[in-house]
């Protein structure tokens, strides 16, 4: 284990939660791409193709939203 690790593990919870929002705030902020993996790029055209074949497998927006809103009642 390095010695970064072991001294993010020593802060109290909200000390590394307030880390991680300031990690994700300068990530956000940044105008550089997220390199995505190859898995995720093909996986993501098979989808994309699959959905071009059948067009009825998919949802709408609402639907989407809708089934969120389901989930969490």
């Amino acid at each position: 284990m390095d010695l970064y690790t072991e001294s993010i593990r020593s802060l109290p919870l909200g000390d590394r939660l307030k880390l991680i929002q300031t990690i994700w705030d300068d990530i956000v902020s940044s105008d550089e791409q997220i390199p995505l993996p190859n898995s995720a790029i093909e996986e993501a055209k098979r989808r994309r193709d699959e959905m071009l074949v059948d067009p009825a497998i998919g949802m709408t927006h609402g639907e989407v939203w809708e089934k969120i809103k389901d989930a969490r009642r």
